[in-house]
């Protein structure tokens, strides 16, 4: 449930009417609980708060304390007390027993419970039904570490044998739910970072093991006076055993040096046998006069308004500058209650703000709540105050970059064309001794082709530009292309020979995203995404095709359904393989943004050709390898396509195939700011011949249009919308690919086109419309 993060739509707090259905519903749900257990977990005088997740589980909690309960579906039909809240009262749920500490570490990891880790009594479990909340403990520890619900009745596990899954965890210690309290509170030293055992202040009993056989005279003297003070009268166990020994955990085995080490350790420490009295103590001593709230107020808000609360996430209600911004920048140990201030309500706290120019709210007349509109950054105050730097902001930090970096990985995609020799080119492949059954890249099957041309000795002693045809190499060029009674050609270009040769064999495709790669036969199919028009002039948008890229279809529209706030659905092609993604709504636009974005797809279009000139349609054109543009203020507008980008590459002295060319575009804004972006485009500039000549030796003209440099234009400017890009610099550099290596070549000329959508009829124009 708390396994992964998920981001809380909303906080606030509970109405009073809302605080007593919530209390009846508890009632109902844990009949085990006395009144004293509820104002225990949900003080009267206590603000009770719901953070609401957008995975639809509701958390509520005591404001500026721990979260108590949590609704999996948010309908109150599955409501499960936390960790903090058994704590609190560990009876408030029947518990499963583990049969050792060791077996703690599964349960905490994430895994659910099963029935051969329990602890089963001579007697039998006590009756329970399937979907009931249990707990679950550790023997010699009585606070539990998990809470789940049963996945059969009493009935069905003693059927199966006491075999297979026992309870389905819902929440653990340890887990994501645990973590987002600050402090990170354990109940006793029983709970380590990886497991929990006994705790070494507890009074329970200590039960000897049966498998335990190889245990000291000292032991089993201990073990029968424990024994013999149960079965007479009550005894003072503290008096029976200052120290826990290895042979009395219950179903441990004794040879475990892990066990053995933990017990030790935790029989040195020291722990106050009263909790509730040291975190009594605790709270006063952090008592705070209502000056000293006021003013822990006012620098919490300062800090706040300094590191989380951005001018992008304004408006903003009060409720979330409070939950999410205010209380976490308090310092460790100190419980703020804004009840306790000299102001008493929020609103007023924050129109105390208004009033000194801080900030500017707003009364939201529909959900009566005090929105926050802007932060005057210019005020005294906030120009002298000195935002902290924590040391935990700064892990976490890392940590969610890591995160982001590690995802985007995943989700790079690479598509890479290759080609399978068919029966055609089978006799070429065969004669230079290469694997008819490999597959091979263009430029690795035109060094084949090449092979067999310097072996038969075929290239034209009067023109070397051209290679003649030998019979086997004319039936694997053009055997069944050439129509009846038509005469078969003796000869062939170099520069067709490369393309002609590679048609003739079997496209492939490979996909590679991350660690995954699939191999498949034939063309590469796109992804189609379209918009229909239903009834009641209804739209909808479709997507197809997503399972070529290694896409699971279910997850993108989950995804785009939470990016989107709109239905989605999935159903399988009619009459073909491969599902299609619904999404309500006209969101074309924004489906194939997101896809870029996210690293799906990448919409790019290049080619190259002999040439030494940019093409004259191209509004800018500038001698080297680097090209300033002025851009209008309303160069950015719903017209514009994107960027066309242009280069001549020096490849007179190249035999090389591969050669690529990096663009960066360099945007700056009328503020001095700038935003780089680049693509590359690639071509197919020479091929090679092993025999010393080249089949194109000139310069050529690398020209294309990256989609991807216009849309990460669009989502700088939505980001910065009080900004705009004045000028832009193009730089330009041109490789060749040599194994995992590169070198570079001259950029002798480039250019720069801005691209636009005409209207109807209307004929391209030549001239920018800048």
């Amino acid at each position: 449930m708390f396994k992964k993060a998920v981001e809380a739509k909303s906080h606030q707090r509970l109405s009073g009417a809302d605080r007593k259905k919530l209390k009846r519903t508890v009632k109902d749900r844990f009949p085990r609980a006395s009144d004293a257990d509820m104002d225990n977990l949900l003080p009267p005088k206590a603000e009770i708060t719901v953070s609401k997740f957008q995975n639809r589980v509701h958390v509520f909690g005591v404001e500026g304390g721990f979260p108590m309960f949590f609704d999996v579906d948010g309908r109150g039909n599955e409501i499960f007390p936390t960790v903090f809240a058994l704590w609190k009262v560990p009876e408030l749920l029947p518990s499963f027993m583990l049969k050792g500490g060791e077996v703690s570490r599964f349960v905490i990891g994430g895994a659910d419970l099963m029935f051969p880790g329990i602890n089963i009594p001579a007697e039998g479990l006590p009756s329970f039904s399937s979907g009931e909340p249990w707990a679950v403990k550790v023997p010699g520890n009585p606070a539990p570490i998990a809470v789940g619900s049963t996945t059969m009745s009493s009935t069905d596990a003693v059927k199966a044998g006491f075999r297979g899954k026992a309870l389905r965890i819902t929440h653990y210690y340890r887990d994501l739910l645990w973590e987002s309290v600050e402090g990170h509170y354990v109940p006793n030293a029983g709970f380590l970072e990886d497991a929990v055992f006994e705790d070494p202040a507890s009074t329970s009993s200590v039960h000897s093991s049966d498998e335990c056989q190889a245990t000291s005279d000292a032991s089993y003297e201990q073990q029968n006076e424990v024994e013999s003070k149960e079965i007479g009268e009550s005894a003072d166990m503290n008096d029976v055993i200052s120290e826990p020994h290895p042979s009395l955990i219950a179903e441990l085995d004794c040879k475990n040096d892990i066990v053995e080490q933990v017990t030790a350790d935790a029989s040195n420490l020291n722990v106050t046998d009263n909790v509730a009295a040291d975190e009594s103590a605790t709270e006063e001593q952090y008592t705070l006069s209502t000056a000293d709230v006021d003013a822990y107020l006012d620098k919490c808000l300062l800090q706040a308004l300094h590191t989380t609360v951005k001018d992008k996430d304004l408006p903003m209600p009060g409720s979330t500058l409070w939950s999410n911004h205010v209380l976490p920048c308090r310092p460790s140990g100190i419980m703020l209650d804004i009840k306790k201030s000299s102001h008493k309500k929020l609103s007023k706290w924050l129109q105390s703000k208004s009033s000194a120019a801080l900030i500017s709210v707003k009364e939201d007349k529909y959900k009566k709540e005090t929105v926050l509109v802007s932060v005057n950054r210019s005020h005294p105050d906030f120009l002298s105050f000195k935002p902290e730097k924590r040391q935990e902001q700064k892990i976490d930090q890392a940590a969610d970059q890591a995160t982001t970096s590690e995802s985007r990985l995943k989700k790079m995609l690479e598509v890479v064309e290759i080609y399978k020799p068919s029966v055609h080119v089978n006799p070429i492949f065969a004669s230079v001794g290469a694997d008819t059954g490999k597959l091979y890249s263009a430029s690795e099957a035109s060094d084949i082709v090449c092979k067999y041309i310097e072996k038969e000795n075929l290239v034209k002693p009067t023109n070397k530009a051209f290679v003649v045809l030998d019979p086997t190499l004319c039936d694997a060029l053009f055997k069944g292309t050439i129509k009846k009674g038509s005469t078969y050609p003796t000869e062939i270009h170099k520069k067709d020979l490369g393309l002609t040769f590679v048609s003739r064999m079997q496209a492939h495709y490979v996909v590679t995203r991350g660690s995954e790669s699939v191999v498949r036969k034939g063309s590469l199919k796109t992804i189609q995404i379209v918009t229909e028009r239903r009834q009641g002039n209804k739209k909808v948008t479709k997507v197809s095709g997503v399972e070529t890229f290694l896409m699971d279809a279910e997850a993108l529209a989950s995804e785009l359904q939470k990016k989107f706030a709109c239905s989605t659905s999935v159903q399988e092609l009619p009459g073909k393989k491969g599902h299609e993604v619904l999404i309500q709504g006209g969101v074309i636009d924004d489906v194939a943004r997101h896809l870029v974005e996210q690293g799906f797809v990448h919409y790019i279009f290049c080619f190259s050709f002999p040439g030494n000139e940019i093409p004259k349609w191209f509004g800018y054109r500038k001698k080297g390898s680097y090209i300033p543009i002025k851009l209008s203020s309303n160069w950015l507008n719903p017209k514009f396509l994107g960027f066309a980008v242009c280069a001549v590459i020096d490849c007179r002295d190249s035999a090389d195939s591969g050669i690529y060319v990096p663009c960066e575009c360099n945007l700056m804004t009328n503020h001095g700011d700038h935003h780089v972006v680049s693509c590359i485009l690639r071509g197919l500039a020479n091929m090679p011949d092993e025999l010393g000549s080249c089949f194109i030796r000139s310069n050529h003209v690398f020209l294309g249009y990256d989609f991807s440099l216009y849309l990460r234009a669009i989502e700088e400017k939505e980001q910065e919308k009080s900004y705009y890009y004045s000028e832009a610099t193009f730089t330009f550099y041109s490789k060749k690919e040599v194994g995992h290596s590169s070198t570079l070549r001259v950029v002798s000329m480039c250019g720069v086109h801005l691209l636009y959508a005409q209207d109807e009829g209307a004929q391209i124009s030549a001239v920018d419309q800048v």
